[in-house]
């Protein structure tokens, strides 16, 4: 049972660093579009948690396309959180 836990533990935490690998990381020259917007929104409490630790990573894209990074940004929330229902 013990080791059932802690593999579990291990599991989730291994999750959690590989979705935040996928933050972005200051500027870049690369604008951020919709599709990475959605990608941004869905790890963006997993990059919350991240910051409280200290890691040196953004919450979204500075370099982004506008409106269209935000509406997928706003759409991987929701896909994140279940749609608020």
């Amino acid at each position: 049972m013990q080791a059932k836990r802690i593999l579990i533990g291990l599991s989730l935490l291994l999750v959690l660093f590989q979705l935040t690998s996928c933050a972005p990381a200051g500027m870049t020259t690369q604008e951020y579009g919709f599709f990475y917007g959605i990608v941004h929104g869905f790890i963006s409490p997993f990059v919350l948690v991240a910051k409280l630790f200290g890691v040196s990573i953004g919450l979204y894209a500075e370099h982004n396309s506008g409106t269209f990074y935000w509406v997928g940004y706003i759409l991987g929330l929701i896909f994140l959180l279940g749609g608020g229902g």
